[in-house]
C-alpha cells in the first residue's frame, strides 16, 4: 500500500497514484489509503477515484510505501508501524524513520524519484503516469517558479509530455479549477495583509473558513498570492486550526530559507516552501514566527 502526510499537496498525490499505477504494471497488489483523502483540485487525477480515505490500515500487506513524510505521524494513519516501510522523500529535512529509506534532496519533487524508479524498473511510463507525475511536479516547483527549478526539472516536465502528459489541461485542473469557496477564503485571508519591508504576512481564522464554506485544503497555495508583491522576499500564512492551533506556511523567492525557520517550530519542508503548526493566541504566533524571520534577514 501507499500513503503520504495528511492533507496532502500536489507533489504527495501525484506521487502516490503514479507510483500505484506502476506497481500494478509490475503486478503487485497496491492501494494508496491517506487519512484525508484526494483533495478537490486534484481528483481528476488518474486513479484518484481508487483513493481510500482512512485512519487505519486494513488488510494484508506486505510493505507500506510512505511518501513526503519526516515521520509516520504525518499520515495519520493507525497501523502503519506494524508494516516493513519504504520512506521515499525528497526534502533536506526528511529523516530515516523507515526500513528502507530514499531520501534525496537534490530532486526537485518526490515525483521526479518515482519517474526514475519507473525507468530502472522498465515500466512503461503510460500517459496516466505521466499525467499525475507532471502534476506533482508542477505544484511542488510553484510553476517552476521556485528557487532550484533547473534545467534538469524542465528536462523531467518535457520527457513526461513527451509520454502524454498534457501540460496545459495540467496546469488549468490545478490553477483555474478552484472552488468558489476558496476565493472568498483568499479574500478573507488578504483582508488581514501586513507588510514590513520584505516580508508580508497573512491570516484566516476558523470563523472565516466556515463563513466561506471552504474547507482545509482551500487554503492551500493561498500564501502564493501574498508572495506575488513587488519586493516581497518571504511571505507567512497563518490558518487556525480546529484545535486553536494555526497552521503556518511559508513562503520564499530565494534569498531565505524558509526549511530551516520550519525546523525551529518542528516542522520542515523545501528552502522556498516550508511549514509547520504552532499554538495560538494568533497574535503570539504571530510574533514568534515574524521573529525568526526578521532575524533570518537580519533586521
Amino acid at each position: 500500500m501507499l500513503t503520504s502526510h495528511a492533507r496532502p499537496d500536489g507533489d504527495a498525490v501525484g506521487s502516490v497514484l503514479a507510483c500505484c499505477q506502476i506497481l500494478r504494471q509490475m503486478g503487485k497488489q497496491a492501494d494508496v489509503v491517506l487519512s484525508d483523502g484526494v483533495p478537490f483540485i486534484y481528483r481528476p487525477l488518474p486513479l484518484a477515484h481508487e483513493v481510500t480515505q482512512a485512519t487505519t490500515v486494513n488488510g494484508d500487506y506486505d510493505a507500506a510505501i510512505v511518501l513526503e513524510c519526516d515521520g509516520l505521524h504525518r499520515t495519520r494513519l493507525e497501523g502503519l508501524d506494524q508494516k516493513f516501510l519504504i520512506n521515499i522523500d525528497h526534502h533536506a529535512s526528511g529523516k530515516q524513520f523507515a526500513h528502507i529509506n530514499w531520501i534525496d534532496p537534490s530532486a526537485c519533487a518526490t515525483a521526479e524519484l518515482i519517474y526514475h524508479l519507473a525507468r530502472e524498473a522498465g515500466v512503461k511510463v503510460t500517459p496516466e503516469i505521466a499525467t499525475c507525475l507532471y502534476t506533482a511536479v508542477l505544484t511542488d516547483t510553484g510553476a517552476f517558479c521556485f528557487a532550484g527549478t533547473s534545467a534538469q526539472t524542465f528536462e523531467l516536465a518535457r520527457e513526461l509530455v513527451l509520454a502524454g502528459a498534457n501540460p496545459a489541461k495540467c496546469a488549468q485542473a490545478v490553477y483555474f479549477a478552484n472552488p468558489t469557496s476558496k476565493m472568498r477564503l483568499l479574500g478573507a485571508a488578504l483582508s488581514s495583509l501586513h507588510r514590513d519591508r520584505e516580508i508580508v504576512w497573512m491570516s484566516v481564522t476558523r470563523a472565516q473558513i466556515d463563513w466561506s464554506g471552504a474547507f482545509d485544503e482551500d487554503a492551500e497555495g493561498l500564501v502564493n498570492y501574498a508572495l506575488s508583491i513587488a519586493g516581497i522576499e518571504a511571505a507567512v500564512f497563518f490558518r487556525e486550526l480546529p484545535d486553536r492551533r494555526y497552521r503556518v506556511s511559508l513562503r520564499s523567492k530565494g534569498r531565505l530559507n524558509v526549511a530551516h525557520i520550519a525546523e525551529i517550530f518542528g516542522g520542515g519542508g523545501h528552502e522556498c516552501a516550508s511549514g509547520f503548526a504552532i499554538e495560538g493566541p494568533l497574535s503570539m504566533a504571530t510574533e514568534r514566527v515574524l521573529e525568526q524571520v526578521r532575524k533570518a534577514f537580519g533586521h
